[in-house]
């Protein structure tokens, strides 16, 4: 029996003005409103061979406000022991993967830190980007919406960056993404088989 609730934010709709690689030379093109939904199911897939209990948060395919968002995700938390991840693919013309918690010391660093190790271990040659200096532990620290406004533990991955080639390749391929779902999802096992944060 799963010990959470896992609530997957796949935020950004198909209108979402910018959320998309470069057209690279081949005519391929990354829409972030995609990726997210296709980890996300890849994810759920996963969670429910496992017995794993989940949520997508955002079924639709138009971009969800985040206020609508985060108001979703609190209200599963009135009747559930929840954790909150939320999947994005990273742009700033960057590389390697990274996550981040909201700001200080809070109950979601001991999360975001099982994650930041799955990747390491499933992209073990890929860049993983590290914030180490402001508290000692991997998780980048932002007041994002999402995780800034939530009433639970929650964590936002930024997997690769889609306006890089060599990580879009990545996040293009059907190898990639299993990968990338897999890492979310072996760390969710191990926070869900714990019980703990």
């Amino acid at each position: 029996m799963s010990n959470y609730l896992w609530l997957l934010d796949n935020g950004h709709g198909k209108e979402t003005p910018g959320k998309r690689s470069p057209i690279w030379d081949d005519g391929r093109q990354l829409f972030e409103w995609e990726f997210n939904r296709d980890i996300v199911n890849r994810i759920g897939q996963l969670c429910d061979h496992a017995g794993i209990s989940w949520v997508k948060l955002v079924p639709e395919d138009y971009d969800v406000d985040l206020a609508e968002r985060i108001h979703r995700a609190n209200s599963y938390f009135i009747q559930n022991n929840c954790i909150l991840v939320s999947i994005h693919a990273n742009a700033g013309g960057g590389r390697g993967w990274c996550v981040f918690t909201s700001k200080g010391e809070t109950r979601s660093d001991n999360i975001a830190t099982v994650f930041y190790n799955h990747a390491r271990t499933m992209f073990p040659h890929e860049p993983k980007r590290a914030d180490y200096y402001s508290d000692g532990d991997p998780d980048w620290e932002a007041n994002f919406w999402m995780l800034s406004k939530s009433y639970m533990p929650a964590v936002l991955t930024e997997s690769f960056f889609m306006d890089t080639y060599s990580d879009c390749e990545i996040l293009m391929s059907e190898h990639g993404r299993q990968m990338i779902a897999n890492l979310h999802f072996n760390a969710i096992l191990e926070v869900d088989n714990t019980g703990t944060y």
